[in-house]
């Protein structure tokens, strides 16, 4: 691309961008929609009635958390041969359909074990969605290196919109309902998400990555801060995203207040891709991961300190507004540090740190929240872990003197 045809889209952000290109993008962030917004996190809405009616224990709770988890990391570390076989448009949609097979199965199952099988296969199917839709929109943002900022951010809003549109219905369903409903609410979720995988379709045309380079090992050694805090921030936040709600109906807070929360969530998370470029591009080392890790743990520790409607509001904007920018900060950081061949085997190990985080994290919590009777021990040690996770990144240091992508366009 000329240095002309750049200037030009960096003045002007959507009239410059190929039209087709921006519809695009936007039609693959409905992959993360459905596969992490809806068919990870919606769960947290469904839990309070679902463990009163089947008699669940946290740590029960917990391990419907942890398979997800389990089969998203399966996911991931198999996305790149299926990607090959397969092709990235179709795993793409082959991973959204699984996810809306799997919320449909939740509202047929009551055995533990299925349910538990049904949620580890969105997890997987979630995990493909996400990844080969991030493949095809990375290819995009590559032809439009001055706004590969803009369009990765608008496939990166994806997450947040499938947790607000959750929010809109399924509290309201429960309450209506009474006691038992929460079938319902998991054909409701399987409704919304079907049309969403559907839209996948407008994306096509956009069949085939670009070919990727060869493939380096990481140096995990030197990476090891980073690992071991984003190994730690998954089994903090996860516990957050899985209690919080249950923690809010224990307020008192009625079904709108509840799908006000999950909302905050929600737009927060869809306008931090943006809000935090400015951080991801000029901190360097270890401290954009630290800095968004530890807005997020004053995120998940501010209902601890008062359940005051406002203070759970404050918490829902800024845990919705840095969690899922701290995956974004590992990205930069590997894009930053390593050459374009080692690009997959550092995301992938780093993918591997954050899974077994987030399949231990849930389990544990719920054992500590059996433990001490209700759910505050759970939310204090998600804190704890989030600041614990901020505290060791933060010793994390770049890898070169000077970075060999520093100044890429996009590696922010």
């Amino acid at each position: 691309m000329s240095l002309a045809r750049q200037k030009q889209e960096a003045a002007n952000p959507l009239g410059s961008t190929d039209r087709h290109d921006f519809l695009t993008v936007a039609a693959l962030a409905l992959a993360p929609a459905v596969g992490l917004g809806i068919a990870r996190f919606a769960y947290a809405l469904v839990l309070p009635d679902m463990r009163a009616d089947l008699g669940w224990t946290y740590a029960d709770a917990g391990r419907m958390t942890a398979a997800n988890a389990l089969g998203y990391l399966i996911g991931a570390l198999f996305a790149a041969r299926t990607i090959s076989a397969g092709g990235a448009f179709r795993v793409m949609v082959s991973g959204a359909f699984a996810c809306v097979v799997a919320l449909g199965l939740c509202a047929i199952f009551r055995n533990d074990a299925l349910l538990n099988a049904a949620w580890f296969l969105a997890g997987i199917g979630g995990s493909l969605a996400f990844v080969a839709g991030g493949v095809l929109a990375t290819g995009i943002a590559q032809r439009h290196p001055a706004r590969a900022s803009f369009l990765l951010g608008l496939f990166y809003a994806g997450p947040g919109l499938g947790i607000l549109l959750s929010g809109v219905g399924v509290p309201l369903v429960l309450e209506q309902l009474g006691p038992g409903s929460w079938p319902a609410a998991w054909t409701v979720l399987a409704v919304l998400s079907l049309p969403l995988a559907f839209g996948l379709w407008f994306a096509k045309g956009e069949m085939r990555p670009s070919p990727a380079a060869g493939q380096e090992r990481a140096p995990v050694r030197r990476m090891a801060f980073l690992l071991v805090g984003y190994f730690i921030f998954g089994a903090g936040y996860i516990a957050y995203m899985t209690f919080m709600i249950a923690w809010v109906q224990n307020q008192g807070a009625g079904a709108g207040f509840q799908s006000l929360f999950w909302i905050a969530i929600g737009l927060a998370a869809m306008v931090s891709p943006w809000l935090w470029a400015g951080v991801l591009k000029r901190r360097l080392h270890g401290r954009a991961f630290a800095t968004l890790t530890g807005v997020t743990a004053l995120g998940a520790a501010l209902p601890l300190l008062s359940g005051a409607k406002p203070v759970l509001l404050a918490s829902a904007t800024l845990f919705g507004g840095a969690f899922f920018a701290v995956v974004a900060a590992t990205t930069a950081f590997v894009r930053r540090n390593l050459p374009p061949q080692s690009w997959a085997s550092g995301i992938g190990v780093l993918t591997v740190s954050f899974g077994l985080g987030q399949a231990l994290g849930p389990i544990g919590t719920g054992l500590l929240n059996d433990f001490t009777g209700g759910l505050s021990g759970g939310l204090w040690a998600s804190a704890g872990l989030l600041l614990a996770a901020a505290s060791i990144g933060s010793l994390q240091r770049d890898l070169a003197a000077s970075p060999p992508l520093a100044a890429s366009p996009d590696s922010s």
